[in-house]
Parts: C-alpha cells; sequence; structure tokens
C-alpha cells in the first residue's frame, strides 16, 4: 500500500525526471568557438566587434601595437563555416563573396588558411602575433583564448 507522502515524494522525483529533460531538450549544448593568440601576445582579451574586424579585414592592428598575422581553417572545412557564422551570420558563399570583392580591390588579404586545427596550434604556438580560431578548447601552454564564441544550436 502506498501512503500519500510516498506517492507525492515519487510524482515530484518523476516530474523533476521530466523538467530537466524537457530542459536539456529545450537547451542543447552549442558548440563554442575559441579565438586564440599566442602566449607572448601583448593581447589578452577581444571583444566580439574586435574579432569581426580582423577576420574581415577592417583592421590587421593588435591592442599594444603590432599588426596581426590571421590565420584561418580550410575553405571547405566545417569548422570554419562555423566559425564565420558564429562571428558574422553570414553563411560561407556570403563570407566567399565578401573577400573575392577585397581582395580584387587590392585592399587587404583574407586569412592565411591553414590545413587543421593541429595546423593552426603549432602555427599560433611559434608567432607572438598571430591570431586563430579553434572548436576545442585548447590544451597547448603556448596558448591563451583570448574570446569565446557560442555557436549556435546545430
Amino acid at each position: 500500500m502506498i501512503t500519500i507522502a510516498r506517492f507525492l515524494t515519487l510524482a515530484a522525483i518523476l516530474f523533476g525526471s521530466f523538467a530537466s529533460a524537457s530542459e536539456g531538450a529545450a537547451n542543447p549544448i552549442r558548440p563554442a568557438i575559441y579565438l586564440v593568440v599566442n602566449t607572448g601576445s601583448p593581447v589578452v582579451s577581444l571583444t566580439r566587434k574586435e574579432a569581426l574586424d580582423l577576420f574581415t579585414g577592417r583592421t590587421r592592428a593588435l591592442q599594444g601595437g603590432g599588426f596581426a598575422q590571421l590565420f584561418d581553417l580550410p575553405r571547405d572545412s566545417e569548422q570554419r563555416a562555423l566559425f564565420y557564422r558564429t562571428l558574422t551570420g553570414r553563411s560561407m558563399a556570403q563570407i566567399n563573396s565578401y573577400w573575392s570583392r577585397l581582395m580584387f580591390s587590392g585592399q587587404v588579404l583574407p586569412p592565411q588558411p591553414l590545413a587543421s586545427e593541429q595546423a593552426m596550434v603549432d602555427s599560433l604556438g611559434a608567432n607572438p602575433h598571430a591570431v586563430g580560431y579553434l572548436t576545442e578548447q585548447p590544451t597547448d601552454r603556448r596558448l591563451r583564448i583570448v574570446l569565446v564564441l557560442q555557436a549556435a544550436a546545430p
């Protein structure tokens, strides 16, 4: 025989399980993009606007002086598409068109593409003026995270 107290306890447990399960479904884990620099860089943090200005060619100047050497992932990579969609809200077709216009005008060159995220880690670790991004939180001690962007839910 179930007492009223036991019934209410079981009902509370079941309701709590359903509530947390539905909350997880409503708020899926969103991937993060980590903007990263060398620990020797004068850049300690970046705002979203500063990152946008750097990765759209509006500026190359770093905080504390000097010019950034920007690195990118391969043109056809999903990580690159996620980065630009998160940072700019634009598709890769729009970003590629944007850079084509800038390059044609001779104004600026796009960030230098690298073959992989490991190549990004190696290049950033070797250059105190470099700025790049990773889709996994870096564990390399040569790198510092300067901005974390939360990507849209997949």
